[in-house]
């Protein structure tokens, strides 16, 4: 297994070789997912459930990282709050992408709370 110590981590007590489908969630997967597909505004809808290809992240990730601060600000549908993380994001998805067997992720824009609502709810 490739990536940081903290991937191979997870890999020894999560089995990432038999993941069939890989769910990213949070600020900077539907940031990425954002990009990827050309959004010209952030757009829930279009983000929530949307499939993006390892290869798009890893493209994303690139230009990215290679944008200065105030380029990645001018993105339409960047969060002000993710303009000096995002680079990190994108790699960090791209490196999980490299250690689990998918092609592509699958992109919510509901997160473990909502999970943890859903599931003592009446």
């Amino acid at each position: 297994m490739s990536g940081t110590p903290a991937i191979r981590g997870a890999g020894e007590t999560v089995p990432l070789a038999e993941a069939r489908t890989l769910v990213g969630l949070a600020g900077s997967v539907t940031t990425v997912a954002a990009m990827a597909l050309g959004l010209a505004a952030y757009d829930r809808d279009r983000i929530h459930h949307s499939r993006i290809s390892a290869a798009a992240v890893h493209r994303v990730a690139g230009t990215l990282l290679a944008m200065s601060h105030d380029q990645r600000a001018a993105l339409p549908f960047m969060h002000p709050g993710r303009v000096d993380v995002i680079g990190a994001g994108a790699l960090v998805l791209a490196v999980v992408l490299e250690n689990v067997p998918v092609d592509e992720v699958l992109v919510s824009e509901h997160d473990i709370l909502d999970g943890i609502a859903w599931s003592i709810a009446p």
